[in-house]
């Protein structure tokens, strides 16, 4: 659903205050501390200091704020105390906010400590296949050519895309129309028009695409045992281009 210019205002308030959510947690010692105890670090932060909404807790009958995807987890991993992050691992974040109505939606994978070469890689291209990805958004372009980018970039680097799932509009709701797949050709699918709005958030697996669902319900993990990174923003469609509405400001002086 194509926003107003009313709307896409609103919509950068979110998407500022969940930036801030992940400058915080970048100044967090992460080994050490178990995924809930993120969780609760997240939920006193989004509702206490900015005094916006988890969007995440409560949606689809899901209990808390973040999901937390460690290692062979590809997504919508489950806060736990038990579950440590260590040193070595990596570990993404994937968090939603909402603010005066609007949504936004974002997510970060973590290399703590001393990683290994080969997962620090995984991270690394995963992050760079998003920003493929986004860097094909503009007026008159298609899904499929943001697809294809990320599918190119993830390939060239020997790594497998997760396709059961995908971005996804956003706006009042955490997810609207499009979908927006992480695979495709070129010159293909919906036409992006300015005033659009939705997530790119590549999964890269460092073997086979497979995924399977544990018993919970909820975490997504790779079938095969081996990495698996995320990286997600919230971008609009302008008439310049686009627009990330989560950019951090790491991300900005990098740029």
């Amino acid at each position: 659903m194509v926003k107003t210019p009313d709307e896409l205002a609103l919509m950068r308030v979110s998407g500022r205050l969940l930036a801030a959510v992940f400058e915080m947690l970048d100044r967090q010692p992460l080994a050490g501390l178990s995924t809930l105890a993120i969780n609760d670090l997240v939920e006193r932060y989004i509702t206490v200091d900015l005094q916006a909404r988890p969007a995440s807790k409560g949606q689809y009958g899901f209990q808390y704020v973040l999901n937390a995807s460690r290692n062979q987890v590809v997504c919508h991993g489950v806060p736990h105390a038990a579950e440590i992050i260590r040193d070595g691992d990596i570990v993404n974040f994937d968090i939603t906010l909402e603010k005066n109505g609007y949504i936004a939606d974002s997510s970060k994978t973590y290399a703590v400590g001393a990683v290994a070469p080969a997962a620090r890689r995984l991270v690394q291209v995963a992050q760079a296949a998003m920003w493929q990805g986004i860097g094909a958004v503009r007026p008159g372009a298609r899904l499929g050519d943001v697809g294809a980018a990320i599918e190119r970039h993830a390939k060239k680097n020997g790594y497998a895309v997760v396709r059961e799932f995908c971005g996804h509009g956003i706006g009042r709701e955490m997810h609207e129309e499009p979908q927006v797949l992480n695979f495709g050709r070129p010159g293909t699918g919906p036409v992006l028009r300015e005033g659009m709005v939705f997530t790119v958030e590549p999964m890269l697996n460092q073997g086979s695409r497979r995924v399977d669902t544990r018993d919970d319900g909820w975490t997504v993990v790779t079938q095969d045992g081996k990495l698996s990174a995320q990286f997600e923003h919230t971008v609009a469609v302008t008439a310049g281009g686009v627009e990330v509405l989560t950019l951090r400001g790491d991300e900005r002086r990098a740029a």
